[in-house]
């Protein structure tokens, strides 16, 4: 059982990658990172900088090193995701702290889009292979994040239990507070409570949409069971692209997770390490 108080996770990798100069074009997004040594660089100091800024959970740079994102380059998925997993110990090695490596499991799809998860036996195939390659690189835990619906979290779930590896999943939810699929996230918790998970949130979402889900997670999951929530700083609107909130501060993002019922807490999309920092200064706050 994770420890009751609070653990710090990172912020976002993909977003910061961007904003200090690292293509970040489709389809491999944050994991064009992984191609180039300047590439790799940059992202084992991302690492560094969330670590010296309190992180105690750095999150593999494997949201899109997986094949059905490689499309024809499919091949390349093993080495990529040793290499992602590679960075993010090397960076913990140089920090000199104590810090657990969690291999990120992201949708086969389009996290934004439920109606194009794949088929039971496609998601089944291809979280296998992802999950194998993230093991075998010797991740500490395995994190499958930005969930837009039950069936493909429960295939990655049971996959990624039987690993022996500790498995936490999070969901990313519509601002009612429902998986993107339309599901509840208390019915998610009742299906994947019984396979050994040992923790269950929401990321990806604006951060003052967060509390709702996490409210029903914790009456569902009990006073004690660890959740996990990151949020966003803005989010994303077809016409003018991405827009920011007041989070994009770090005080008021602090203000945000000091509501969520939540002892696994970090940031997602357009967090920074000022993010994380400033978490940390407040965290005493942030568990009560």
């Amino acid at each position: 059982m994770i420890n009751a108080e609070l653990v710090l996770l990172d912020g976002a990798t993909g977003t910061e990658l961007n904003r200090r100069g690292v293509d970040t074009g489709l389809p491999l997004w944050s994991a064009n990172a992984l191609t180039t040594d300047a590439g790799l660089n940059v992202l084992r100091q991302i690492h560094l900088d969330y670590l010296n800024a309190g992180a105690e959970v750095l999150t593999t740079n494997t949201f899109r090193a997986h094949r059905r994102a490689l499309a024809g380059k499919g091949h390349a998925a093993r080495e990529l995701t040793s290499r992602a997993v590679a960075t993010a110990q090397e960076a913990v090695a140089q920090s000199g702290q104590q810090a657990r490596v969690a291999g990120a499991v992201a949708p086969l799809e389009d996290c934004y889009r439920p109606e194009l998860v794949p088929s039971d036996d496609e998601c089944r195939a291809e979280h296998s292979e992802r999950i194998e390659h993230l093991v075998d690189a010797g991740v500490d835990l395995l994190l499958i994040e930005t969930m837009n619906s039950i069936r493909e979290a429960v295939i990655a779930a049971k996959l990624a239990t039987t690993t022996g590896r500790p498995t936490w999943v999070s969901f990313v939810c519509d601002r009612e507070g429902r998986i993107l699929s339309g599901e509840s996230v208390a019915v998610a918790a009742q299906i994947l409570l019984p396979l050994g998970v040992k923790a269950l949130g929401v990321n990806c979402g604006p951060a003052h949409t967060l509390k709702k889900p996490l409210a029903e997670l914790r009456a569902t999951c009990g006073p004690d069971f660890p959740l996990i929530a990151y949020g966003n700083i803005g989010y994303a609107e077809e016409a003018q692209g991405w827009i920011n909130t007041d989070a994009v501060d770090p005080e008021s993002y602090l203000q945000y997770a000091q509501t969520w019922p939540a002892q696994l807490v970090g940031g997602c999309c357009g967090t920074t390490p000022e993010h994380i920092r400033r978490l940390r200064a407040g965290g005493r706050n942030l568990t009560q």
